[in-house]
């Protein structure tokens, strides 16, 4: 008997790569959507998913339906880039998946795998909205209702991402030789990882839940090897042969900007995971270079 794995998200990047990846192994994947969710990243997998569009949804159905749920994935997030109100990050980040940490807890879930960002929670809305929400899964967790694993993701990237994010948008310009690309200096350092090593450091921690010895643990995906911004886009520049012109300095530094971000692989490593793609050779196979 295949187990099941409740996801959200699962029309977005991550939840898209990780759902093929899950099917792989022989999980049945159940997703949460929204009715104006894009369906084209999960088009071929269409036939082998069960979805469910969120609004209106009596939370319990996705369980009652599908018998017994082992894991919840929660990789659905409101980054605030569209324009919403705090009430909607918020409520999107965190009343939503509180709302599904219960109804997880109350169909006998054993576990809740959520998909956190490694930034300051006073850095902006988004940060602190995705914050609370991990605080409410440690209260359950200590509470001894439930197992959490919060997975902090640093900066990941492949082909296909949001034209939104940073990554991509670098990669575009660059690829498209647009006459300059204005950025801050680039001394602020970020930790880069590749889709298919965050993906498999995601089934490392399902894989290697039960054996867990705290009912709360928090894991930092990531490479492990902080870069420059600078480097990082000086990197791009190189790989793509770009005439593009990179004005470092010619946008100031965010209120509250992190110069160095620096996140801790031991815990996945004891698990016996690694990253297997430098980031020249995650970018040469996001771009194709």
């Amino acid at each position: 008997m295949s187990k099941a794995a409740l996801m959200t998200g699962v029309t977005g990047y991550l939840g898209s790569h990780l759902a093929k990846a899950l099917l792989k192994q022989g999980y049945s994947v159940v997703g949460l959507k929204r009715r104006t969710s894009s369906l084209h990243r999960v088009e071929a997998l269409l036939s082998d998913i069960f979805l469910y569009d969120l609004e209106d949804l009596d939370y319990t159905v996705p369980f009652t339906d599908h018998g017994s749920v082992n894991i919840v994935i929660h990789t659905a997030t409101c980054y605030g880039r569209n324009g919403e109100s705090i009430n909607q990050i918020a409520e999107a980040n965190t009343v939503f998946p509180l709302r599904l940490l219960e109804a997880a807890i109350d169909a006998g879930t054993p576990a809740f795998l959520n998909v956190d960002t490694s930034l300051d929670k006073y850095l902006n809305a988004y940060a602190l909205s995705k914050k609370q929400f991990a605080e409410w899964g440690r209260y359950f967790a200590n509470a001894g209702r439930i197992r959490f694993l919060n997975a902090r993701l640093e900066h990941f990237y492949g082909p296909g991402d949001d034209a939104s994010k940073f990554t991509t948008h670098v990669m575009q310009s660059c690829q498209a030789n647009v006459p300059e690309l204005k950025l801050t200096a680039g001394e602020q350092k970020r930790d880069f990882i590749y889709i298919d090593d965050t993906v498999d450091a995601l089934l490392t921690v399902l894989g290697k839940s039960d054996s867990l010895a705290d009912r709360f643990t928090e894991f930092d995906v990531c490479s492990g090897q902080s870069v420059s911004v600078r480097e990082f886009v000086e990197t791009v520049h190189r790989l793509t042969n770009s005439t593009t012109k990179l004005n470092f300095g010619a946008v100031p530094y965010r209120d509250g900007e992190v110069m160095l971000a620096q996140a801790d692989i031991s815990k996945l490593k004891h698990l016996g995971w690694q990253p297997h793609h430098t980031l020249e050779q995650g970018l040469k196979l996001t771009m194709g270079a």
